[in-house]
């Protein structure tokens, strides 16, 4: 048997592991790193730019000529390349993730240590990285700078927009033990209409037509669901429904709402200056909302004492108002509601409040986000009647989780309970009949009959009421 010579003189073979270095580990000398960028941005900010010269090469030159005499290997000064571009052109390190299409959120929690979220689901990102806390710090200036928004010692936190229309939150010390702590929620800009939501399985397209006809129809929607669950898509989506020939007021904190109408203003809280005066709230906005002619009111979130100014809007001709709110079901947000009414002080009976807020909201729509990062709508229900003290639900669809599939994720059925909701009245009496198969399928039934009978349709075998959608729900498919 041949041998070789490796096995003829027993030698043993050593494999060197090439391990893969993180953002932060390329330069190591965060001191001399920090030294670097700011004798060549200072540079570049003194002189000016050459004409026959790209701003690539001025860059490189100037990185030559100030790391001059450092013994930087190419990875450190591919890395201080990168560095200083991203400083110049973009947002710092956020530069690419900012860009990126397929990532929705932004975790800064350390300058080594940065989260992103993709198709739901959180992952460390190896690939960026701050030199220090105070680069944290100037990054999240620059991105609030525009909006005339600050952060720093005597205000160490802020909560605003970017001017893409991702929100930004931001705390600094003393609020924040660890060091700045930057969130960047971004929005998908193909997540903008009904029929995306239904291709990716977060509702089926009898929701979809049922939530269109209800916006259509001027019933009063109340979304809720937990953070990051989707609920301001959602409500951005729905708010497209509404029609261009109707005044859209849109109260927020910090505006995210895209709407296309013509007719829209937007309005946005403002928050206490250095002198601790001229706050602007949700409520003040609410309030000078119904002097402003308005066909529909949106508000971002209701999160305290405007829930009774908006239940008086919704109460006294504002019909077709929608907003959202945190809580992890219709019942709990209805609860919810209840209680921001009481913080507004007001000496109003339990029973009186719950009268009030089945008689101002028609419809309250559940948005979760489920264990393999997918969104869905896993209720939408009536306030049906109050019976003995107590609001009662009419649940008209959900969603239920039967277990998970082999690869992780949420296998379960949509529902359409058997049954006429009383909210379908108020639609149908705005002249919207378009519905009318989902809740009245035998008369679809006889449609199909009397186009066969008429010889305008072929005879097909009769298909008996589909009440749920079993086993995972994958949506209509991408269109052609």
């Amino acid at each position: 048997m041949k041998q070789s010579l490796r096995d003829a003189f027993d030698i043993e073979v050593k494999r060197q592991e090439n391990k893969i270095l993180s953002d932060y580990e390329i330069f190591k000398d965060k001191k001399l790193l920090d030294k670097l960028r700011t004798e060549i941005i200072e540079n570049l900010i003194d002189k000016e730019m050459p004409n026959d010269i790209s701003l690539d090469e001025w860059i490189n030159n100037e990185i030559d000529k100030t790391v001059e005499g450092y013994d930087l290997s190419n990875l450190e000064r591919s890395h201080l390349f990168n560095l200083i571009d991203n400083e110049i052109n973009g947002y710092g390190p956020l530069s690419e993730l900012l860009n990126s299409k397929n990532v929705t959120e932004i975790m800064v929690n350390s300058p080594n240590e940065i989260y992103i979220e993709i198709d739901g689901v959180l992952t460390k990102d190896e690939s960026v990285s701050f030199i220090n806390d105070e680069h944290i710090i100037r990054t999240v200036q620059r991105l609030i700078q525009p909006l005339g928004r600050t952060i720093d010692a005597s205000n160490p936190m802020v909560d605003s927009r970017l001017l893409d229309g991702s929100r930004i939150n931001a705390v600094i010390p003393p609020l924040s033990t660890k060091g700045p702590v930057v969130t960047i929620r971004k929005f998908k800009e193909s997540m903008n209409d009904i029929d995306e939501l239904i291709r990716i399985g977060t509702l089926t397209p009898y929701m979809a037509r049922f939530l269109d006809a209800a916006v259509r129809g001027k019933c009063n929607i109340l979304i809720c669901g937990g953070t990051g669950s989707g609920k301001t898509t959602l409500l951005n989506i729905l708010s497209g429904f509404i029609g261009e020939n109707e005044r859209i007021i849109t109260i927020e904190d910090a505006a995210e709402l895209k709407l296309k109408q013509n007719h829209v203003i937007s309005l946005e809280t403002k928050m206490l200056n250095y002198e601790q005066k001229n706050e602007i709230t949700i409520r003040d906005l609410v309030i000078n909302s119904l002097r402003m002619r308005p066909d529909r009111i949106i508000v971002g979130e209701v999160r305290g004492k405007e829930a009774f100014d908006m239940l008086q809007a919704m109460n006294t001709g504002h019909d077709g108002s929608l907003t959202t709110m945190h809580a992890n079901g219709p019942l709990d947000a209805l609860n919810r509601l209840e209680t921001m009414v009481l913080m507004g002080g007001l000496e109003i009976p339990i029973k009186a409040i719950r009268e009030y807020i089945i008689s101002a909201i028609d419809l309250v729509v559940n948005i979760e986000r489920m264990s393999d990062g997918r969104r869905k709508v896993t209720s939408i229900a009536e306030l049906e009647d109050f019976t003995d003290g107590e609001i009662e639900l009419n649940e008209i669809f959900s969603f239920k989780q039967n277990g998970l599939t082999e690869n992780g994720e949420v296998d379960g059925e949509f529902i359409l309970y058997d049954g006429v909701p009383k909210v379908y009245k108020k639609i149908k009496a705005r002249g919207i009949m378009d519905i009318e198969d989902i809740f009245y399928p035998e008369k679809q039934v006889q449609e199909q009959h009397n186009l066969i009978k008429n010889g305008i349709k072929e005879e097909v075998e009769e298909k008996p009421k589909i009440m749920y959608y079993r086993g995972k729900y994958e949506g209509i498919g991408p269109k052609e």
